[in-house]
């Protein structure tokens, strides 16, 4: 099973991405701006989704809204 990401390139545990789209976070008044890097990401059951982490929080993004660094 391969997670890629939206250009088609394959993601490995521990990749940088970068998001390509403003995203808005559901549950928060956040907003993900085009652009941020997210560092050591983490696959999920879900090829379509991994896990990034900044400071305490973790998030879960669809991988058709990033693009590996």
């Amino acid at each position: 099973m391969d997670t890629k990401d939206s250009n088609g390139t394959v993601l490995d545990d521990g990749d940088s991405v970068q998001v390509i789209k403003d995203l808005k976070v559901k549950g928060t008044s956040s907003t993900l701006k085009r652009g941020t890097v997210y560092k050591n990401i983490r696959l999920t059951n879900k090829q379509e989704e991994v896990e990034c982490g900044k400071g305490k929080s973790t998030l879960v993004l669809k991988t058709c809204f990033l693009k590996k660094v």
